[in-house]
């Protein structure tokens, strides 16, 4: 086994998923797109498959959805996943969640609070241009626009490369921490062997010195 696949195989799948709307029915709709009940669809395309000899659709393993229906009440979800070690893929949050905080200002806070989520903005209207977002929480790449209604495909499509760039933004992770810990390693060793030099040619001076003395003595000893 390849130190990648080594590696690889100690990253988390991280299939958690934070859904942030005040519409209940926007819950049940991604509920039905990514959560269990899309995996049932996909058992039975399978049985179908199985018993009538139809072509079947991948089985894909449902997300673990959970909800949030306004913007503090997400981050406070996120906050406490994130301080459990269980933080989220990927974030689909809603513009507009009327009386509390907007999407945008949501969406800047969830991006402070956790470094390596990816958060999917998801609106009917076009009320913030992009560089009004980008003003509120930076120019990013972990910020992406999804249009109501929503497309079946297209949320799915995201969730799962949303989903797999955070497992490859891990394993980054674990590659540059070992790699800073190799780096480290050589350090202290070449810091040792430096130290080592120098004991060495401050024992050469001194038998140096010492030969010297030595030598006086003899000349000395020779006069007399």
């Amino acid at each position: 086994m390849s130190s990648q696949d080594a590696l690889e195989q100690l990253v988390e799948e991280n299939r958690r998923i934070l859904v942030v709307d005040d519409n209940r029915a926007i819950h049940e709709d991604f509920r039905k797109i990514l959560g269990a009940a899309a995996q049932a669809r996909d058992e039975l395309n399978a049985l179908d498959a199985e018993l009538f000899g139809t072509a079947a659709e991948s089985a894909e393993e449902a997300f673990e959805l959970e909800s949030a229906y306004q913007g503090e009440e997400a981050i406070e979800k996120v906050r406490r996943a994130r301080a459990n070690g269980r933080g989220y893929a990927l974030l689909f949050v809603d513009v507009r969640m009327p009386p509390g905080l907007d999407g945008i200002e949501t969406t800047a806070r969830l991006l402070r609070e956790d470094p390596e989520v990816s958060i999917v903005i998801c609106s009917a209207y076009s009320d913030h241009s992009w560089e009004e977002m980008t003003t509120a929480f930076g120019r990013t790449d972990r910020v992406l626009i999804l249009k109501k209604p929503f497309d079946t495909v297209e949320v799915r499509q995201l969730a799962h490369a949303l989903q797999r760039r955070w497992e490859l933004a891990r394993l980054a992770s674990m590659k540059v921490h070992d790699l800073t810990a190799l780096i480290d390693a050589q350090t202290a060793e070449l810091r040792a062997a430096n130290e080592a030099l120098k004991q060495e040619a401050a024992l050469r001076e001194q038998a140096l010195q010492r030969l010297g003395e030595s030598n006086e003595q003899i000349r000395a000893l020779a006069y007399q």
